[in-house]
């Protein structure tokens, strides 16, 4: 039957060959680890949901008209996008198809013998000759004691014979392993993406969560994880500590800081523990991590009717490294309007004419809020969730004075402040201090962590084995045994001529004290 296709056309079967010789080529897998670097820039540089659901909705207040386009493209949640599930998955493949062959090869190389003696040994650079009384044999024999500790490979010859030696396999093996190890971390960390979870919470000092999703205010499972696999225990933070810079550049900013808890897993009798940083808490299969602090001013409002509108520690978000925090509180419950307040808290309050107020210092010296207030429909009401970060103000009005200068609440601990037009007041009780917790659950990290271990012997083994071949060749002629001896560096940049010059002198130190 005649081809009827045009010069250049594939078959089916070809195209899919080709293919897949295009996609596990080691130039594709190298361009695909460069779209996945690349595609990582904006997990890195944009904030993640499942990371810091706060800073993320901070910059979508930031930025309104970007935020559409981020949305749409995936940007909160990088590693959670198709995109880049797509780039891993290809990542992957190509490397499969690319490794296994090469473990093939490197396999073969590390039980394969050495290569048979040159026919020419004087063509290499680093060779030498000398001539001996000695039979052939016998030469043959101190030669293969003086390359014990290569893998050998003896030749009869016409007139004689020759010994084939070769050391440096372990290099092969490097090789091999460091291939192996890269499939190894790839599936350590697909399993953790597939089957694990990271999630958040701010827990005020004195209180407690339990291990639910109701408790988190972040929530990111992996694609196989179910909110039924979450290990049954709760968490109290009985206490906080913090260590402060007293003297130099950094006078008042952290040193250190460590949370008391007391944990206990399922009907388990509750234990003590020091959380600190990259010192986390195992529970079962979680983990706690100890990642931020802050501070909680405990806010009263009252409305125009004298009742309780808001009251209870309210969480500011730290903005520099003196604790300068911003926060928001929703009274919805005023009356005859919603009442809103946005502004700062100082740990310690400090005020110049060039710079206005701020704090000079993170520990708790001289505290203060400094808030505006706003009146009106703050969108509480409506149904669609907002942030407890952030202050709808679009349809509610910035309250001023009676001749319509700028009005704020000024307060000190203790403090009351009657708001103007008979809207209420507001009192600032106390301070409290607040911890963000990090939990996940990672199940493939050992195996990644093993991954990352065996490249590391793999690359040390590739670097620093040196692979090398030496040939003695014994010939028997008119003037007696004329022995030639050669050796090659197989990676380059190895200093040989001294190993020869070793070789040579261990085969006539042989023949001297026989």
């Amino acid at each position: 039957m005649s081809d009827t296709r045009r010069p250049g056309e594939l078959t089916l079967r070809e195209l899919a060959r080709w293919t897949w010789r295009q996609l596990t080529s080691m130039r594709t897998a190298l361009v695909l680890l460069l779209l996945l670097a690349l595609a990582a820039i904006p997990g890195s540089v944009i904030p993640q949901e499942g990371v810091d659901a706060l800073k993320t909705q901070q910059w979508r207040d930031d930025h309104p008209s970007l935020t559409p386009v981020y949305e749409t493209l995936g940007l909160f949640n990088v590693y959670g996008s198709p995109w880049f599930a797509a780039v891993y998955l290809l990542l992957l493949v190509s490397l499969v198809g690319c490794f296994v062959p090469r473990i093939a090869v490197y396999s073969r190389a590390l039980r394969a013998q050495p290569p048979a003696t040159p026919a020419r040994l004087d063509r290499l650079p680093d060779h030498a000759s000398y001539r001996t009384d000695l039979a052939p044999g016998e030469v043959l024999d101190r030669a293969q004691r003086a390359l014990r500790r290569h893998r050998l490979r003896v030749q009869d010859e016409s007139g004689g014979g020759s010994v084939s030696a070769e050391r440096g396999y372990l290099r092969e093996a490097g090789n091999l392993l460091f291939h192996v190890s890269v499939l190894v971390v790839l599936i350590g960390f697909a399993i953790g993406s597939l089957l694990g979870y990271r999630a958040g919470s701010i827990v005020i000092v004195g209180n407690g969560m339990a291990n639910t999703l109701t408790q988190y205010d972040e929530f990111d499972p992996g694609s196989l994880f179910s909110a039924d696999q979450l290990d049954d225990f709760f968490l109290d933070i009985e206490d906080f500590d913090v260590s402060w810079i007293q003297d130099g550049p950094s006078q008042g900013q952290a040193r250190g800081f460590t949370s008391h808890v007391a944990y206990a897993e399922g009907v388990d009798e509750p234990q003590d523990y020091d959380l600190r940083v990259n010192h986390p808490l195992t529970i079962g299969d979680t983990t706690v991590f100890l990642i931020g602090h802050g501070y909680a001013p405990v806010i009263t409002v009252r409305d125009g009717n004298g009742d309780i509108a808001y009251s209870g520690p309210t969480i500011f978000l730290p903005e520099n490294q003196s604790f300068q925090s911003i926060g928001v509180v929703k009274a919805n419950g005023a009356r005859p309007t919603q009442i809103g307040l946005e502004g700062w808290f100082y740990p310690t309050y400090a005020f110049t004419d060039e710079s206005g107020p701020f704090s000079v210092y993170g520990d708790l010296k001289n505290p203060a809020i400094s808030m505006q207030v706003y009146a009106g429909d703050l969108g509480l009401d409506s149904g669609t969730p907002q942030s407890v970060y952030a202050l709808d103000k679009s349809n509610a009005e910035l309250v001023t004075k009676e001749d319509g200068s700028m009005f704020r609440v000024d307060l000190a601990p203790g403090q009351t402040q009657e708001l103007p037009d008979g809207l209420g007041s507001v009192t600032f009780e106390r301070v409290e201090r607040w911890n963000k917790i990090e939990i996940s659950q990672t199940p493939g990290k050992l195996i990644a962590l093993g991954g990352v271990v065996l490249a590391l012997l793999g690359l040390l083994g590739s670097l620093f084995i040196r692979p090398r071949r030496a040939w003695v060749r014994v010939r028997e002629d008119e003037q007696g045994t004329l022995v030639e001896v050669a050796v090659l560096d197989r990676a380059g940049g190895d200093d040989v001529a001294a190993v020869l010059e070793e070789l040579v002198a261990d085969l006539q130190r042989e023949e001297k004290t026989s």
